[in-house]
């Protein structure tokens, strides 16, 4: 997106939001500032024309997802969603948030004739269209979904999906706990807060001065998944902590960040629908709502050990150095594999097959949800 055009496009989209802040009173909570600013149709971030997803800034993206490092991701991972389609009779995969389609593509080359059907849900029309253009020589398999059906089987995949779902922002003054939202500042908006009844799901103890997010429409999402879900497993992939980690009484500036060029901000008032906004998870409350609406949690583990026991190490013997490279992100602590998580749930699955689900045979801490 050229720099006019997204001027342009952060105008158009404030106005947008300035309207929607006249319509609840003058004020609008965070999680539906953060739901137009990155969904409003034509205008929202994930809903424009600019480009997202690359391994370098050189290439106009904004950051690099593990699909879009190397092939071997969407591999590793395919051992894992092959076991688990086997484990539930099914041949179906639905995947959440495709992004550039890279690791539907990886998916569907690597599990060949064990899928049938291949289901992408999007909310991006933009983004839709160069999935499609990606995954044309598989398009015999490969649908789209505006919505969720009624009841669903097979193996549910979602790669930094929970992260981009709008989440609502507290303060605490010392006494007492602030919902945080925007107000209209001229051609611009800017924070207010307001008191509430929310608060995080730890009783803390929390500095004076800490900023934190709670999750209810990621919660919400996953068990109206679980409700749906009638045989089959779900893995999401994840940057994100447990709850005694995520509200730690250290961490008083919470885990909203901004991504541009490859650049990290922590201001998502600014240059709105030109950059991602995006929350680290709380895989606790993840793993709850899941629980709750009837799963069963299959494991919790990070992305290094998950990788690792699902065969990464062999299929990098005898890769080129940038392939070597590129993979030591996902598996190094410093770079992917500590930060990032994965978690899986499962429902009517063969107990025989998925006892021991092959991406947490060695490392699971679903202990420390």
């Amino acid at each position: 997106m050229q720099l006019t055009e997204g001027a342009s496009v952060s105008a158009a989209l404030l106005r947008l939001i300035r309207k929607a802040i006249d319509r609840d009173g003058g004020w609008l909570r965070f999680d539906r500032f953060m739901a137009l600013a990155l969904y409003a149709p034509a205008l929202g971030y994930y809903a424009n024309a600019s480009r997202k997803f690359g391994v370098l800034p050189a290439s106009g993206s904004d950051f690099v997802t593990a699909p879009e490092l190397t092939p071997l991701f969407g591999r590793a991972l395919a051992r894992q969603v092959e076991q688990a389609l086997r484990a539930s009779g099914t041949d179906e995969v639905w995947e959440f948030g495709a992004g550039s389609g890279a690791l539907a593509e990886q998916l569907l080359g690597a599990l060949g004739d064990a899928v049938s059907r291949y289901t992408i849900v999007d909310l991006s029309g933009a983004l839709r269209e160069r999935q499609r253009e990606r995954l044309r020589g598989h398009a015999p398999k490969v649908a789209w979904a505006d919505a969720l059906p009624e009841t669903l089987q097979g193996v549910i995949v979602g790669n930094e999906v929970l992260d981009a779902m709008p989440v609502q922002l507290l303060h605490f003054d010392g006494t007492q706990w602030l919902e945080r939202g925007v107000v209209a500042q001229g051609d611009a908006v800017a924070w207010s807060d307001r008191p509430t009844a929310l608060h995080p799901p730890v009783t803390g103890p929390f500095a004076a001065g800490t900023v934190t997010e709670i999750h209810p429409q990621a919660e919400a999402f996953v068990a109206s998944l679980a409700e749906r879900l009638t045989r089959g497993a779900a893995f999401f992939i994840d940057y994100g902590f447990p709850a005694a980690e995520y509200y730690h009484w250290q961490r008083t500036g919470g885990t909203l960040m901004c991504h541009r060029a490859h650049r990290a901000d922590v201001d998502p008032l600014a240059d709105v629908g030109q950059k991602d906004i995006t929350a680290h998870v709380n895989f606790s409350a993840i793993a709850l709502a899941g629980q709750d609406a009837g799963l069963e949690v299959l494991g919790y583990t990070s992305q290094a050990r998950f990788l690792i026991n699902c065969g990464l190490p062999k299929l990098l013997q005898g890769a080129d150095l940038r392939t070597l490279a590129n993979a030591q992100k996902l598996l190094t602590e410093h770079e992917m594999g500590e930060l990032f998580k994965v978690i899986a749930f499962a429902r009517g699955c063969d107990v025989s097959l998925m006892q021991a689900p092959l991406g947490f045979a060695d490392g699971d801490r679903t202990h420390t949800l």
